[in-house]
């Protein structure tokens, strides 16, 4: 079964809107781990316009799940992480006024970077995902920095999914999948899915370890049920 981990920035968010603790993030995160999710996936901005370093920080010591933090390895984001050792480091090459992330890295242009970055957090005992689009060449590319995984950036799949165009759509991400098989990497996913589009992705990905959901997820829960929503996308990930 793909793990299902739940990325809790719009939780962040609205407690911030109002400058005090509610929706309490450590109470969200007991019970989403209750609901049964298998991960919990934060993605803090220098700004911290949603969560904030103290929260990497506090959440560390209640996550019974996986931990997997994203975020651009600018030098405090890489002292946090080392400062927590989550699960998983995610790396994103998002800029600091991106309202959310829109683009993977270029592992090749970026490799020398990418490599020693890597080998920091490998060192410290910590799992190293690089956040790539679907195309083949990067997730090779990947494989040359010493990184564990590599997470598909979906967007483009659920904007094509959106439009009727799901097989298009999928295409490059089952080439890109294949090719991670092939050099040896874990592969993750996440950016737009919902409960919509996550049962196609998961039957036409091969080996798709882990999918991060946060915004789609938070806002079908407004309708439908934070308990019931996690069960929902569990079932589909089967």
């Amino acid at each position: 079964m793909t793990k299902l981990s739940v990325n809790i920035n719009k939780l962040a968010t609205l407690r911030n809107s109002r400058g005090g603790n509610m929706p309490n993030l450590i109470t969200s995160t007991k019970d989403i781990e209750s609901f049964g999710a298998q991960g919990i996936t934060i993605h803090p901005r220098p700004d911290e316009r949603h969560i904030r370093y103290q929260d990497a920080r506090d959440l560390k010591k209640v996550v019974t799940t996986e931990f997997n933090i994203e975020g651009n390895p600018i030098p405090k984001f890489i002292d946090l992480v080392l400062e927590v050792k989550p699960t998983q480091v995610t790396l994103v090459p998002d800029a600091e006024d991106a309202i959310t992330s829109n683009a993977g890295w270029d592992t090749i242009k970026h490799k020398d970077f990418l490599l020693d970055v890597i080998k920091t957090f490998k060192e410290n005992g910590i799992r190293t995902s690089i956040f790539v689009d679907p195309d083949v060449e990067m997730v090779k590319g990947a494989a040359e920095t010493g990184t564990d995984r590599v997470e598909l950036y979906t967007e483009s799949f659920a904007e094509e999914f959106a439009k009727g165009n799901k097989e298009e759509g999928i295409a490059p991400f089952v080439e890109a999948a294949k090719m991670a098989q092939e050099v040896g990497l874990g592969l993750n996913a996440g950016h737009d899915l919902s409960l919509d589009n996550i049962k196609f992705f998961k039957e036409h990905i091969p080996h798709l370890l882990e999918v991060s959901i946060g915004h789609a997820l938070i806002c079908e829960s407004i309708y439908l049920g934070l308990e019931n929503v996690v069960n929902m996308y569990l079932h589909r990930l089967k």
